[in-house]
């Protein structure tokens, strides 16, 4: 393994935890007050987070815990967990954010995600981390590539809902971060010009 790559990479169960981070805050954003352009940009983003995390773990993390502890019950009922997850999924791709069951459905997916991202860090990450503790960097670099694989084509949508799905009060914050690091940039750059 590279060790550069390595060392840029999480751990497997760092990368899942992250992954729930990102999701968790993502819903944390739904308000049903937030315009219908904002709470469907939120739950794209949420949904296609939620897809590329399932597909990780079934195809590379799953498979190295199941190889350890082949019958564990939550192992076991992720799978089904995600195929519901999928099916929430493809019912809101297919809605409006203004159809009468998109909030409903979204509070559904919620709920399904919370119950298995707690099985997931309470039993599932720390059996993980026992039993595979030499091998978690090595899954984590391979997730990360496969993760690179399968978001390079859907970077430009997944862009465009975080950006339409941010509050206005965060899009500020990054405007000003913008023109700080700007300014800041060109104070640095013109003294550098003066010195030399």
């Amino acid at each position: 393994m590279n060790k550069i790559a390595s060392k840029l990479s999480p751990s497997a169960t760092s990368m899942i935890k992250l992954d729930h981070t990102h999701v968790m805050t993502t819903f944390h954003q739904y308000r049903a007050e937030n315009s219908t352009t904002s709470r469907e940009a939120l739950v794209k983003t949420a949904c296609l987070a939620l897809e590329v995390h399932a597909q990780l773990e079934e195809e590379i993390f799953y498979p190295a815990v199941r190889a350890v502890a082949p019958d564990n019950p939550a192992l076991v009922k992720s799978v089904p967990e995600h195929g519901e997850m999928r099916r929430l999924i493809s019912r809101l791709r297919s809605m409006n954010g203004n159809d009468q069951d998109y909030e409903a459905t979204f509070m559904e997916l919620m709920r399904d995600v919370l119950h298995h991202v707690a099985d997931e860090e309470t039993i599932i990450l720390p059996l993980a981390e026992k039993l595979l503790a030499d091998d978690l960097g090595n899954l984590g670099l391979k997730m990360t590539k496969r993760r690179l694989e399968l978001m390079a084509p859907r970077s430009g949508e997944l862009m465009g809902n975080m950006v339409l799905g941010m509050p206005a009060s965060s899009m500020l914050m990054a405007a000003g971060a913008l023109l700080a690091g700007t300014y800041l940039v060109t104070k640095v750059s013109g003294r550098e010009q003066r010195s030399s």
